[in-house]
Order: structure tokens, then sequence, then C-alpha cells
């Protein structure tokens, strides 16, 4: 399953994007980042187990001033598939980026709010 937005240039589908060196490279980068940072890894199905399947996420990010910054391919968990019981409670947790925690301290701060 492949997610777009809609963006000119954004695949539809896995083939599309897999037709298409850019996004192929975009792929593998995301592979590799993931598996250096242990953070997924492929395993058998097993008898009365959930496998939480994933999908390919795919977006043009741009600079300012609109011109192509890089493509870039994620490959995110479909946790809707969790069933209570059985893998419920696990919890996939995104990464913040530090441009966002910056935001949200400086807004603290303009705000008078106290960090301690």
């Amino acid at each position: 399953m492949v997610f777009s937005t809609g963006e000119l240039g954004e695949p539809h589908t896995l083939e599309e994007a897999l037709g298409d060196e850019k996004w192929k490279k975009a792929m593998n980068e995301e592979y590799i980042a993931l598996k250096k940072n242990k953070t997924w890894h492929l395993v058998p199905p097993q008898q009365g187990k959930n496998l939480i399947d994933c999908k390919w996420v795919f977006r043009i990010k741009r600079k300012s001033d609109g011109t192509i910054d890089r493509y870039k391919a994620r490959l995110v968990a479909k946790g809707f598939k969790q069933r209570y019981g059985i893998d419920y409670e696990d919890t996939f947790s995104p990464v913040v980026k530090a441009a966002t925690i910056r935001l949200v301290l400086s807004i603290a701060v303009s705000r008078g709010w106290s960090l301690r």
C-alpha cells in the first residue's frame, strides 16, 4: 500500500515508485536508516500473533523557494491493525524533529512560561 499527498510527481503505487530511481533511492535510504537504528526488523508469521503491516508514504520535500529539496520515503506501521489483548498495549513512537522542539520552546518562552 502507498500513500501520497497527490502532489505531481509523487507515486500512487509501489510499482510506480519502484520504476523511478529517485524514489528507489529514497526507499533504500529509509530502509538503511531503519536497520541502522534497529527500529525495524522482519519477523516470520507465528500462530496466535498479530503482525503489524506497514506501508510506504512518499513526499516531495521542497525548499522555501519551491524547488525540490529531496524525495522522502517513509515506511510506517499500520497501528490500526492492533488487537486488544494481543498487541493493543504496544506503542509506536514517531521521532520529533529538533525544529519542532525549538518552536515549542520558543513559544513557551515568548509567553513567559517557566521551563523549570
